[in-house]
């Protein structure tokens, strides 16, 4: 579904990241942590045609309108209510006016939002924000969805709630998905294989682990499974392989 190829990407001068290679196939739920400046987002970028390799490739086997992106921050609108705001992609895309509102009713229904599609995004809560953004790509129905730690504002509960519901449609509408996250166990909890990014300038892909837990998941569960421990630890080491040497390096 997606396949980066010997990918550099750089901003001036120097590499954010260089000669890096992965895949995500389809169906498959694949995650990228890294520290700070090491190009999480850069990958996300090249993938949806914002940002040029300077050599390298990344191909892809969906559309570009079939590619979803779930930011941070919530892009919503702020003078459209949340019925509105789910609705925009579908006009956009030419779906008659009342279609797409209908359409908009039923995912804010699927995502635990009914009687809130009046609402504007100044009167709803952090987390209800967030389900709107959700509804708001799935309603376009992508094959690719990106997301750049998207859950990152949320209280543990309401995180953890959200995730729980987005890994659920993800499974059900059967969607190829590559989250980038600082969140090492809520990698390993959504995901079927996770990337290790080196610490930038010109970050490699250090390491690759497949994640041997079955699906369906409950992301609380997951955490108790064999399994996940021992790959928690990995990933713990990797990472503060590629941090110590900048700590010392900022502390002379």
């Amino acid at each position: 579904m997606l396949h980066a190829k010997d990918v550099t990407l750089a901003y001036g001068a120097e590499p954010v990241l260089e000669g890096v290679n992965l895949e995500v196939r389809a169906g498959e739920f694949a995650s990228l942590v890294g520290p700070s400046g090491s190009g999480k987002t850069s990958i996300l970028r090249a993938a949806t045609g914002l940002q040029q390799p300077r050599s390298g490739v990344v191909e892809l086997d969906v559309g570009r309108d079939e590619i979803g992106f779930l930011f941070q921050d919530d892009a919503l609108l702020p003078w459209r209510t949340a019925r509105q705001n789910v609705a925009l992609g579908l006009r956009i895309r030419n779906m008659a006016k009342n279609a797409a509102l209908k359409e908009a009713d039923d995912w804010l229904d699927k995502l635990g939002l009914s009687g809130f599609g009046g609402r504007f995004p100044r009167e709803l809560s952090g987390g209800q924000r967030k389900r709107v953004a959700i509804a708001q790509i799935l309603a376009l129905k992508p094959r690719l969805l990106l997301m750049d730690e998207p859950f990152a504002s949320l209280d543990a509960i309401v995180r953890a709630q959200i995730t729980q519901d987005l890994l659920g449609w993800v499974e059900q509408e059967h969607m190829t998905v590559l989250l980038v996250t600082h969140d090492l166990e809520e990698a390993l909890s959504v995901s079927d294989v996770v990337y290790v990014l080196s610490q930038g300038p010109r970050a490699r892909i250090r390491s690759r682990y497949p994640v041997p837990i079955a699906r369906p998941r409950d992301i609380l569960q997951t955490r108790t499974d064999p399994a996940f421990a021992p790959l928690l630890g990995r990933l713990w080491h990797d990472l503060s392989e590629e941090v110590r040497p900048s700590a010392r390096k900022a502390a002379e």
